[in-house]
């Protein structure tokens, strides 16, 4: 297992070289100047022309892309932010804990839904749960969170005074978000659940467990939820990776200080080494996410765990044979 973790490690350099060429090049063909942004609509050509020599903004985009990456790798340097003048990593990692706690609640908030309704929409196919929970999830997934989100403010925060609409400085002011984030991630959730867990009930060994005498619960829980988990974990962990990128339009409407609206201001402000490290930073995160999952692929499918010993048996068995020859 451990070498396959560290494979997916080195995976993660080609990853990082591919998205950071690209982003670089997006911005370096954006237009505007960000010196002119910078500095304002009544700065001076000479001014200008100085702010772009310091940012090293006047060197070719060859040049400024190796000495970025060469930062990159040798020092871990993500870049000055030009509006604050503090490195990226530090403004990313600052602003990185209120994105993975909303992210943490909007999940729980998506699986608890999600999952008993998926189940339950499964076993009862076709019944009056089952058209009001798949119409539900039908809107959830069609409704846009920024509509949802301003929505919510409308009647909870304007109309009955209940919560914050904006900030992240308590309970009371992650509930409006995780819900617009989390009510759309549990439409996907519980939709991916309900075609999972359709396809293993129909399984002959769920008709052999259940002509056997076990009770109708151990059959769903034990037999079939647990085979039906692997596209239940991928969903789940793609929706969370996500999030953990920053939920863009949530953060802005609910004025949430994250990685999305870091990132959304950084492009207003053309702040190109705060875009790229933004950006290179949520391709890191979902490549660990991605890499949890197939671990725990491993505990939950034992299938999949004996590919990974048979694996280990066959090299040690390359290795004997090469030792006897």
């Amino acid at each position: 297992m451990y070498k396959y973790v560290i494979k997916r490690l080195v995976m993660m350099i080609p990853v990082i070289i591919g998205v950071s060429m690209i982003v670089f090049f997006l911005m370096y063909i954006t237009p505007g100047d960000p010196a002119t942004i910078i500095l304002g609509d009544t700065a001076t050509d000479a001014d200008i022309t100085l702010l772009r020599e310091q940012l090293g903004l006047n060197k070719p985009f060859i040049e400024r892309y190796f000495s970025y990456m060469v930062g990159l790798f040798t020092r871990g340097d993500l870049g000055t932010s030009y509006t604050t003048g503090r490195s990226v990593t530090s403004e990313i990692i600052a602003r990185f804990p209120t994105t993975f706690c909303l992210a943490v609640v909007s999940m729980i908030i998506a699986t608890v839904i999600a999952i008993p309704a998926g189940i339950i929409s499964a076993t009862k196919q076709y019944s009056i749960f089952d058209h009001i929970a798949t119409g539900i999830s039908l809107i959830g997934v069609s409704m846009p969170n920024f509509w949802q989100g301003l929505m919510l403010i409308l009647v909870f925060s304007v109309g009955l005074g209940l919560l914050p609409a904006s900030g992240f400085n308590g309970p009371a002011y992650w509930i409006l978000p995780a819900l617009t984030i989390g009510t759309s991630t549990a439409a996907i959730i519980m939709r991916m659940t309900r075609s999972s867990m359709l396809e293993v009930i129909r399984q002959d060994y769920i008709r052999t467990a259940r002509a056997k005498g076990v009770s109708e619960n151990k059959v769903i829980i034990r037999h079939a939820l647990k085979n039906a988990l692997i596209p239940i974990i991928t969903t789940v962990g793609m929706q969370f990776g996500g999030m953990l990128g920053g939920a863009v339009l949530t953060e802005s409407i609910f004025s949430i200080p994250g990685i999305g609206k870091l990132l959304l201001d950084a492009i207003k402000m053309r702040n190109f080494p705060l875009v790229q490290g933004g950006v290179l930073f949520i391709a890191i995160v979902y490549s660990f996410v991605n890499l949890v999952i197939d671990i725990v692929y491993a505990y939950v499918d034992p299938r999949i765990k004996s590919q990974y010993k048979k694996g280990k048996k066959k090299a040690k068995g390359e290795v004997l044979n090469a030792a006897e020859g």
